[in-house]
């Protein structure tokens, strides 16, 4: 099944650039690759899609509300990736402030009812479709199919991004193995637009050179919302975030417990990636007034929590949290009170936290912040590839599954069930 979702990330990512050069080319008749990266995909569709079947799978025979979380969901990512890519390059990939019904310039409602409509059609039929199709081949090839494309898209990604934060030293190997890539995907587009007769557009703007070589000017370590400050939100967020949950929970429930997602250290994952999601996000609307931040992260705050809480479900088999007990809850994924929590953490984060944490973090001298940011990262990704490895084996231990491996007999010796309890209090079987 999980390589029946990869075929379909990429059949959706694939056609979601097709129909996107397509469109263009009838109004700009100019082409050049459409998209952030320079295959011929657009991820946002595969990541839609394949998101909308997992997390919509029980409602296909629902079609109005399958209608409804799909054009929400969708919303709430076309939103989201609008906001991230305007961080990394710093002009709009897309612009819909001439529509009516619009928000911010990256949704709107005519939009919106377009992805509710492909949702429902994708989850309800498109994908078993495609699925019937693609276990037609044989089961070798299924696999070497997803692998050879997962390859492209991580390279792709790799170059991709070096690119935008003009990271060249160490990268020209990719860059040239890239340039082919474009090279084939140009010659692919003009195939595809040669069938309607248009040339096809040039979608987007170039990156803003100037601006860029302006930030890197700075004498400052971090200045501004790039990496460097990001990753120190996201390790500070974690931090604070694990801290003020333990003690909530100590207050309200009448026990210490751990909230860590990491089996080193008291670091929250949902806290540090909401705290760089919302800085990214809601950085250039931080002048905005209090309510439109406050509804901006009630709503986003709820669709990141049920997003985490399916996604985390699905790679480690276990329920993180279970809000059944709350009023106005759903699924027992997400409830009201605490969508409203994530709205005033959000005003409260961008209008008061954010711009003393971010001069603090300024303040660490240039060459020591950066060597100290590298390590720090390489601990936090050992540390999550561990707890995966970990959580891994304390799920398929519940199911009597034995440690035929290395990995497996290592993380059975040093994080057995009972460590596992003490760190993961609240997490069980699905």
């Amino acid at each position: 099944m999980s390589y029946d979702f990869a075929m379909l990330f990429f059949l959706y990512s694939f056609f979601g650039w097709v129909t996107e050069t397509v469109v263009k080319s009838l109004s700009k008749k100019h082409f050049i690759n459409r998209g952030f990266f320079t295959g011929p995909f657009c991820y946002i569709y595969g990541f839609s899609g394949v998101l909308m079947s997992i997390v919509f799978r029980d409602l296909a025979d629902q079609p109005v509300f399958l209608f409804l979380g799909c054009a929400v969901l969708a919303t709430a990512i076309e939103w989201y990736t609008g906001k991230f890519l305007e961080r990394i390059n710093y002009h709009k990939w897309w612009d819909y402030s001439k529509k009516k019904w619009n928000f911010d310039g990256y949704i709107c409602l005519q939009y919106s009812i377009l992805w509710g409509i492909l949702g429902l059609l994708a989850v309800k039929y498109v994908n078993h479709f495609f699925i019937h199709i693609f276990q037609w081949l044989p089961e070798i090839l299924r696999v070497i199919a997803v692998w050879v494309l997962a390859g492209i898209a991580l390279l792709d990604g790799i170059a991709s991004f070096a690119a935008a934060f003009h990271i060249k030293k160490g990268m020209y190997a990719i860059y040239r193995w890239n340039s082919h890539l474009d090279r084939w995907t140009y010659r692919l587009g003009k195939w595809i637009v040669s069938h309607v007769e248009r040339r096809m557009v040039k979608a987007y703007p170039s990156i803003d050179h100037k601006e860029k070589a302006a930030a890197k000017k700075s004498t400052k370590f971090a200045e501004g919302c790039g990496f460097y400050k990001l990753f120190w939100l996201f390790f500070l967020g974690a931090f604070l975030g694990d801290i003020i949950e333990t003690v909530f929970c100590r207050f309200s429930m009448g026990w210490w417990m751990s909230r860590s997602s990491f089996v080193w250290g008291p670091f929250s994952v949902v806290w540090g990636m909401a705290i760089v999601l919302a800085t990214v996000l809601l950085y250039k609307d931080r002048e905005r007034p209090d309510r439109h931040i406050f509804l901006i992260g009630t709503f986003l705050g709820g669709v990141y929590e049920y997003v985490c809480s399916v996604l985390t479900e699905i790679v480690f088999g276990k329920v993180f949290w279970d809000y059944s007990k709350i009023p106005f809850n759903l699924g027992g994924r997400i409830n009201l009170l605490f969508c409203l929590f994530w709205g005033i953490a959000a005003v409260i984060w961008i209008k008061l936290l954010f711009p003393r944490i971010s001069w603090l973090i300024e303040k660490i001298p240039k060459t020591p912040g950066k060597i100290i940011t590298w390590i720090a990262l390489i601990f936090m990704v050992v540390n999550a590839a561990v707890s995966m490895m970990a959580l891994i084996r304390y799920d398929a231990r519940a199911n009597n599954e034995p440690a035929d491996s290395a990995w497996e007999q290592l993380m059975d010796e040093y994080f057995d069930d009972t460590r596992m309890e003490v760190i993961y209090p609240s997490a069980k079987p699905r």
